[in-house]
């Protein structure tokens, strides 16, 4: 007699689906933690000060002063070397 728990003797076809059951409840949980749990707290991947972009770092900042014209090009390359002066090279390299 085949049924789909006994297919010839064997597990049946449905034996192939039980590993993306597993995935889908794994990557469900996963994804409910990421909504609630861990969305309120501090990780390396996000930054220390909400208000500011995840993209704005001092060299970035300072590279859209000197493209927009706030600062000319000494006042940038002193605030460089500032940077890499305090936080080691902070840009290429």
């Amino acid at each position: 007699m085949q049924t789909l728990a006994h297919w010839d003797g064997g597990p049946g076809p449905w034996i192939l689906f039980f590993p993306l059951i597993w995935a889908a409840v794994v990557v469900g949980v996963v994804a409910v933690l990421r909504r609630t749990v861990w969305r309120g707290r501090r990780g390396p991947w996000r930054p220390m000060n909400e208000s500011r972009p995840a993209g704005d770092s001092p060299m970035a900042v300072l590279g859209r002063r000197f493209a927009s014209g706030e600062i000319d090009e000494d006042e940038y390359w002193r605030r460089v070397s500032v940077l890499d002066e305090h936080f080691g090279r902070t840009g290429k390299g």
